[in-house]
């Protein structure tokens, strides 16, 4: 497959870009990067699993329960086992809302209330009011299901679908015990964007050039409207590059802002 020839040559090209940079003196444990990775049309997810695993490389996953190519949803029974045994490999889990629910905005009143709309499950489409109970709601759905397939406690942790939030909304969700994690500007890897306008090359060399330690990362388990998957053709070279400059991975329960939040909880 092309991908598959593009990937070899472009790990071939990090790999020789480590040697003559002399990356072996950096201790790559002072530079911690913080891969979290979304759901999505989950085509890509056992190839995305395999480069985690060969790379040694834990990620911090957060679900929803979209529509997928294969299967019935993200989080349904189809995918179960790879859920199980992404959690046996040491991976950790959090909200992304059951049905990924958009917040569109906020509802003036004397009570928090949200215009949302999921873009999954019975409701997808629709424009819709939901109280803070409800969203909470979502919350809690989705970590029980992943808590059912995975065997490990989701962290106390979401991300709101496409990182879209208000003060009123982060406050209502904080309430019922969850701490919202976004993404560093350089840590957005592009899976979303256009192929057309936005190659795998550029992407990887935009990714390389400014990711920064501290950062927390973001991509996908597949995008639809991508027409030249980001994935896995530039999961591996990321990983691979972002290694032979001095970082490290680890997962958000080991973040300096999130850590003390997760541990009291």
């Amino acid at each position: 497959m092309d991908w598959q020839k593009g990937l070899r040559t472009a790990i071939e090209i990090v790999a020789v870009c480590a040697v003559s940079a002399g990356a072996a003196g950096v201790n790559a444990c002072e530079n911690p990067l913080y891969l979290t990775l979304d759901t999505g049309h989950m085509e890509v997810a056992p190839l995305m699993a395999d480069v985690l695993n060969r790379q040694g490389v834990k990620a911090t996953f957060f679900a929803a329960n979209e529509r997928t190519k294969v299967g019935d949803g993200s989080l349904g029974t189809h995918w179960a086992a790879w859920w199980k045994a992404r959690g046996s490999e040491g991976h950790e889990f959090a909200s992304h809302t059951f049905d990924h629910a958009y917040w569109r905005a906020d509802v003036p009143g004397a009570a928090p209330r949200f215009r949302i709309r999921p873009s999954a499950g019975a409701l997808q489409g629709k424009d819709l009011v939901w109280d803070a109970p409800a969203y909470c709601g979502q919350l809690d759905q989705a970590n029980a299901r992943l808590q059912d397939m995975t065997g490990k406690k989701p962290l106390p942790l979401f991300r709101a679908p496409g990182g879209r939030t208000s003060t009123p909304l982060l406050a209502a969700a904080k309430a019922c015990g969850y701490a919202h994690v976004g993404w560093a500007s350089a840590g957005f890897l592009g899976d979303e964007l256009p192929s057309e306008s936005f190659s795998n090359t550029a992407l990887l060399a935009k990714a390389l050039r400014d990711i920064r330690a501290g950062d927390i990362l973001v991509a996908h388990l597949g995008i639809w409207s991508r027409k030249d998957p980001w994935a896995p053709a530039v999961l591996e070279p990321l990983i691979v590059g972002l290694k032979a400059k001095g970082f490290c991975f680890a997962t958000l329960r080991e973040h300096p802002a999130y850590k003390s939040w997760i541990a009291a909880r």
